[in-house]
């Protein structure tokens, strides 16, 4: 499988929710609205090939090489 290609901002939003952080959590962090937040997370979602934050933490840590938290 090729690496999908996240946006920066789309990688800071993947980050957080490998730390664990909400969607609600995500916005107040980043300085976003949570409609935006959610958009980011149904994006990575849909360039990972997944339906759920714990699955997308698993396939970004297993095509990550360079995670850092």
């Amino acid at each position: 499988m090729k690496q999908p290609v996240f946006t920066k901002r789309e990688t800071e939003v993947l980050q957080l929710i490998c730390l664990g952080h909400t969607n609600a959590q995500i916005a107040k962090i980043l300085n976003i609205s949570i409609s935006t937040a959610k958009v980011h997370v149904a994006s990575i979602f849909q360039k990972l090939g997944v339906n759920n934050r714990i699955l997308a933490v698993i396939k970004y840590l297993k095509i990550s090489k360079d995670f850092e938290i």
